[in-house]
């Protein structure tokens, strides 16, 4: 088995429930989505990456001496086999496995188990790609996973609210700025509104910017 891999590096979590966790970050590379506002485009489309088998992978990857690791894209579910393989795997090392996907194609089994965590995403109207997420595998999603709203403008946070309120998820929702909007007006909103999310910011981009492998 080959798999395209990005990158494979250790950093912080930058998002979501785990931010500031020590986490090895495994960035395979395709996406069959195109966000206006993506900011992995290397990860996406060109021809920056690895062919790497699977032991190459699960070596590096367990170099780093580190209980998190985080799958990640592009969309790393349009290599789902490499996905579960990988993740059965590193499950059998004990390891805690977050996948970030984007909404869209629904998560094998193996992320059923407790030692994982699904972090999806559903996209709001400034990404160009709201149409694409699948609200029946966002539903599906369990208390311990995750569902993120990347918030750029009034009609994303309004978007967000509404899809919230007519959804049911039992999943922890999060809301995060869009790079360039404001963390502060998104959290006044949030409490002006007195909404039951989580809101934070993209840690790992305060810390280092854009600059790859962080």
């Amino acid at each position: 088995m080959k798999i395209k891999v990005s990158e494979i590096f250790y950093s912080i979590q930058g998002e979501g429930s785990q931010i500031g966790i020590p986490t090895v970050f495994v960035r395979l590379f395709g996406c069959n989505l195109r966000c206006q506002w993506c900011d992995t485009m290397y990860a996406v489309e060109g021809d920056d990456y690895s062919e790497l088998s699977f032991s190459e992978l699960i070596r590096k990857s367990l170099s780093y001496n580190c209980k998190n690791i985080c799958i990640t894209g592009g969309e790393p579910l349009t290599q789902e086999k490499a996905v579960t393989k990988i993740t059965e795997y590193l499950i059998q090392e004990k390891k805690n496995i977050i996948l970030e996907t984007a909404g869209h194609l629904e998560p094998p089994k193996i992320f059923d188990n407790k030692n994982t965590v699904v972090s999806m995403d559903c996209k709001c109207p400034s990404s160009g790609m709201n149409h694409k997420s699948n609200i029946s595998i966002l539903r599906a999603l369990k208390k311990k996973d995750q569902i993120k709203f990347v918030i750029a403008n009034e009609d994303d946070y309004k978007f967000a609210i509404e899809t919230i309120r007519r959804s049911n998820f039992k999943a922890q929702i999060i809301f995060q700025p869009e790079a360039k909007s404001s963390l502060l007006k998104l959290t006044e909103k949030i409490l002006n509104d007195k909404l039951n999310v989580r809101v934070l910011p993209q840690l790992h981009k305060d810390l280092w910017g854009n600059e790859k492998g962080r």
